[in-house]
């Protein structure tokens, strides 16, 4: 759905299916093949709101050029720590015995 002129047919042909099942539905009765289809509609119907939607976030994140995000480094030393750091602590190693 990339233009105005798409969602508006959409509305227009998603008009005609609602009077087309509220026909049905007068027609019928009320009768589990009727509700069905009924139900069926609404969720179309829900479906195309939420299109709506989306397809206004659409158009504003498409002005927005995302901006890099740069992270803080931080720095980790390569000597060794110091081996307090580690007492009483179980060696959980791959796999090893002791």
């Amino acid at each position: 759905m990339s233009s105005t002129t798409d969602l508006a047919e959409l509305h227009d042909l998603i008009g005609n299916l609602r009077r087309c099942v509220t026909s049905l539905a007068s027609r019928f009765g009320d009768s589990p093949a009727t509700r069905r289809i009924v139900n069926d509609a609404e969720r179309i119907l829900n479906d195309i709101d939420r299109l709506d939607i989306d397809a206004e976030e659409l158009e504003l994140a498409r002005g927005v050029i995302p901006h890099p995000h740069v992270a803080e480094r931080i720095a980790i030393p390569d000597t060794q720590y110091d081996t307090d750091f580690w007492r009483d602590v179980d060696d959980e190693g791959l796999g090893g015995t002791r």
